[in-house]
């Protein structure tokens, strides 16, 4: 194979998404990702972002997603999407964009898709004031229920911008945990199906080291589908290859719900996805130790050499064998990951 090839890793999954982190702040603390309060030295310019993403696409990365923290909080984030329109001629189909919504108003969501977005997926994990606050870190229901209040508008303001639920451009996650908002499954369900939204139901992830992780608050994809089933019933579409989720389509055809499902029924096999954090640090797996990362800058100073990057990152892609959620072993202890925050979820 020659060095400069589109590479495949270890276990013949060939690169296919970059998840790129603009920030790792965010202006939530839900207790699955517990994001910190500033940003990491050495953060990447809009330059050495697109630089990242230009090689990414070079080796064969299609998809492109932008996250954080919460991007929406990075200045520089559309400006970041028209850059990388040109990139669309080398290969790049799809840019798409992961927000807890709360800063979406209308002129934003119109100046995203002005700017070349493709896809939004907002963040929603309780349909009720003290629910989303319980997991977004707020003070208080009030707190909870204007965040409520602000993603449903996000949602609104993100339709009317043409971003279009029916085309799977407008979607909503929800992190399910055992104990604190496994009782807002079949609520969210109902907001989703009022909403005409697909509703990604997550199972809750051993991420990082802050959270306190214990399989005993799992709830599992089979158990999520057969409650809303119960209510509504649900028939299977499947997974696309590469992807992260099982979808189904309730059968009165009011649209359907998508269960990511790492823990339970993992999808390590054809895994594409390749991780940068917002200080310029490749990762090849979400539940990477944080030593395993590696650091780009080298190759990002502005006579930095484009060769020596893209072939930093084919090694890296050749040499992985990332499949953590498939070997997991299902205990807390012992654990050392890279936080969510900076891997981007």
């Amino acid at each position: 194979m020659s060095a400069l090839a589109p590479p495949t890793d270890g276990l013949g999954r060939p690169l296919g998404v970059l998840r790129l982190s603009l920030t790792a702040r965010c202006n939530l603390a839900c207790p699955y990702c517990l994001p910190d309060g500033q940003e990491p030295a050495g953060l990447l310019s809009l330059e050495q972002r697109l630089r990242v993403v230009e090689t990414a696409v070079a080796l064969g990365a299609h998809s492109l997603r932008l996250t954080g923290g919460e991007p929406l909080l990075h200045p520089q984030l559309e400006s970041m999407l028209e850059a990388v329109q040109p990139l669309r001629m080398q290969g790049l189909r799809d840019i798409a964009l992961t927000s807890n919504g709360t800063l979406l108003n209308a002129n934003r969501a119109r100046a995203l898709r002005a700017a070349g977005l493709d896809r939004i997926t907002l963040s929603l994990d309780g349909a009720d004031g003290a629910s989303v606050a319980r997991m977004a870190g707020l003070r208080d229901p009030s707190a909870g229920e204007r965040t409520l209040d602000a993603v449903l508008a996000a949602i609104g303001h993100a339709r009317e911008a043409g971003f279009d639920p029916a085309a799977g451009a407008l979607k909503l996650n929800a992190v399910i945990q055992r104990g604190r908002n496994d009782d807002q499954l079949l609520p969210l369900a109902e907001l989703c199906r009022g909403q005409g939204l697909e509703l990604r139901l997550i199972e809750y992830m051993d991420v990082g080291n802050r959270n306190g992780w214990s399989p005993a608050e799992v709830v599992s994809a089979s158990e999520m589908v057969e409650r809303i089933d119960a209510r509504w019933p649900l028939e299977t579409i499947g997974r696309d290859p590469h992807g992260t989720a099982h979808r189904w389509r309730y059968r009165d055809r009011t649209g359907g719900i998508a269960v990511v499902a790492s823990v339970s029924q993992p999808f390590c096999g054809d895994c594409n996805r390749l991780r940068v954090t917002a200080d310029g640090v490749a990762y090849t797996c979400l539940f990477a130790a944080p030593s395993s990362g590696l650091d780009l800058k080298p190759w990002l100073h502005p006579t930095g050499d484009p060769t020596g990057l893209r072939q930093a990152l084919a090694h890296l892609w050749r040499g992985r064998h990332d499949r953590y959620s498939e070997e997991r072993q299902t205990s807390a202890g012992g654990r050392n990951h890279a936080e969510m925050a900076y891997l981007g979820g």
